[in-house]
């Protein structure tokens, strides 16, 4: 039988929803991609050029930290990759969670939450910071989010 974990990053609240909601109907371990330090709202505010979350995202290079950890990552076979969409792409947050672990081999399948924008640029980047993985096809979940994972793992 195959292990399903659901990481997610949350700045707000809403792609942890989702992530909850894909863990339940897919019987999935979850982990929350929490930063050592929250956004603010401050943090958050796109259109001020010195927030946090701008400088970060001006910054390719750029790994916020997070708390905690993955208990025995090997056991995964398959791993939902949640975040909402920040200037077309994952937060860097999510960079880090991808380069601390090795997904070679395993099945990797993200899902964002989006005002609009959507995750074709992101899954692009993702790939990026592990071409190899086994990546599926992600989505947009604002809503009906257990429905299209179940259908993604053919169940």
């Amino acid at each position: 039988m195959k292990k399903i974990l659901v990481a997610y990053f949350s700045a707000s609240g809403v792609t942890a929803g989702a992530a909850k909601e894909i863990a339940e109907a897919t019987g999935a371990d979850l982990f929350e991609i929490k930063p050592v330090k929250a956004y603010t709202a401050a943090d958050l505010d796109w259109v001020d050029k010195n927030s946090r979350s701008t400088k970060e995202m001006n910054d390719p290079a750029c790994r916020p930290e997070f708390v905690g950890a993955v208990t025995n990552m090997d056991q995964y076979d398959t791993v939902f990759i949640g975040f909402p969409i920040w200037w077309y792409i994952e937060p860097r947050i999510v960079d880090t969670f991808l380069e601390r672990y090795d997904f070679s081999e395993k099945t990797l399948i993200p899902f964002a939450t989006s005002g609009g924008t959507g995750i074709g640029r992101a899954e692009n980047s993702l790939k990026d910071h592990c071409p190899n993985a086994n990546w599926k096809s992600g989505k947009r979940v604002n809503k009906g989010a257990a429905e299209w994972a179940k259908s993604v793992l053919g169940e």
